[in-house]
C-alpha cells in the first residue's frame, strides 16, 4: 500500500490544490518500509489527483481540501483522509494505528451518532476543503454540520467555482480572519454547501471585482451551541487523554473513522467532557468579500 501526505518541510501542507510536495510512504504489513518527496508536478485538483493514481498512491492524508478535489481523487481510486496536521510522519503511523494525535493527547475514540464534528481553532482542520469559513474547516473557520441543508440557491454564479478574497470581523471590529493575510482567494463551488449559507447567499450573484460587506447572524453562519454537542466519556477509554488539559484542543474520530477537534471542556478524577460546537456558534460575524474570478464548468 501507498500512502501520501501533503508535504511542507516536515509538516502536512494544509492547502491541497496549493500543494508543491507529497511525502509518499510504503507501506508493508501495516509499516511504513520507506518514503519519499516528490513534487506536485502541476496546481489543479486533476492534476495532482492524476500524479497521485500515476504513483499507484492508495490514500492521501491531508489538510483541507475541496469538493472538486474530492472528486477527482474519487475518479482516481484514491481514499481520502482529510483534516489531518503536524508532522508527516507522526500523522501516517498514527493512521496505520487507527488513531490521531494532537496536542498531546492521544484520542482513539469512536464517537456515537447523535455528536457531529463541529469546528475548530485557527490552523486546525477537520476539514473537506480548503481554507476558508467552510462545511467542515481549513485555515479559517468551519460551519459545522449546517451548509448542507442551506436553501438552494439563485443567482450567476451558483453552480461555479469561484475565488474569493474575504475579511471575516465580529461585531467590535476584531479580526477572526482573512485570505488576503494568506495571500491567496479561498475558491470553492457557489451553492454546493461547501461554505457557510450567508458566505454562499453573498457570492451568488456577485460580478467579479465586486465587493460587498455583509452581517450575518448565527442562523446563517455557524448556528446556534447545541447542548448535545457537550459530552462527557470515561479517562480510561481515551487512552492518552489523561495528559489532556481543559480548554486544550484534541482529535476525537466518530464511527466512521473520521476525525474531528473537539476541545476539552471540564476534566474529573475519571471523566473528561468534550464539546464539538463550532467554536464560533452563536456569533454574529461581517465579511467583506471580493470576489476575484468565476471558473465555468
Amino acid at each position: 500500500m501507498k500512502i501520501a501526505v501533503t508535504y511542507d518541510n516536515g509538516n502536512i501542507f494544509q492547502h491541497f490544490g496549493r500543494t508543491e510536495s507529497f511525502k509518499v510512504y510504503e507501506v508493508e504489513n501495516n509499516q511504513v518500509i520507506s518514503s519519499e518527496v516528490i513534487g506536485s508536478n502541476g496546481v489543479g485538483h486533476g492534476a495532482l489527483a492524476g500524479l497521485l493514481a500515476e504513483q499507484k498512491v492508495d490514500v492521501l492524508i491531508c489538510g483541507g481540501i475541496g469538493g472538486g478535489a474530492q472528486a477527482a481523487l474519487a475518479e482516481a481510486g484514491v481514499e481520502l483522509c482529510s483534516g489531518a496536521e503536524g508532522d508527516t510522519d507522526q500523522a501516517v503511523e498514527a493512521y496505520l494505528k487507527g488513531e490521531l494525535v494532537s496536542t498531546g493527547a492521544n484520542c482513539d475514540h469512536h464517537h456515537g451518532e447523535g455528536h457531529s464534528c463541529g469546528d475548530h481553532e485557527e490552523g486546525h482542520s477537520c476539514g473537506d476543503h480548503e481554507e476558508g469559513h467552510s462545511c467542515s474547516g481549513g485555515c479559517g473557520s468551519s460551519c459545522g454540520g449546517g451548509c448542507g441543508t442551506q436553501p438552494t440557491l439563485t443567482g450567476r454564479n451558483v453552480g461555479k467555482t469561484c475565488r474569493t478574497h474575504y475579511k471575516g470581523t465580529f461585531n467590535d471590529g476584531t479580526k477572526f480572519d482573512s485570505s488576503y493575510d494568506r495571500g491567496e482567494p479561498l475558491e470553492f463551488v457557489c451553492g454546493a454547501g461547501q461554505m457557510i449559507p450567508g458566505f454562499d447567499a453573498a457570492v451568488a450573484d456577485m460580478e467579479v471585482g465586486q465587493i460587498v460587506d455583509v452581517h450575518l447572524m448565527p442562523e446563517e453562519a455557524y448556528g446556534m451551541p447545541d447542548p448535545n454537542a457537550v459530552f462527557t466519556v470515561e479517562i480510561a477509554q481515551l487512552p492518552g487523554s489523561e495528559e489532556a488539559q481543559v480548554g486544550q484542543q484534541v482529535y476525537l474520530t466518530n464511527q466512521y473513522g473520521q476525525p474531528f477537534p473537539v476541545k476539552v471542556a471540564a476534566k474529573g478524577e475519571t471523566t473528561i467532557t468534550f464539546d464539538a460546537n463550532p467554536e464560533m456558534a452563536g456569533k454574529e460575524l461581517n465579511f467583506r468579500i471580493e470576489l476575484v474570478e468565476v471558473l465555468e464548468g
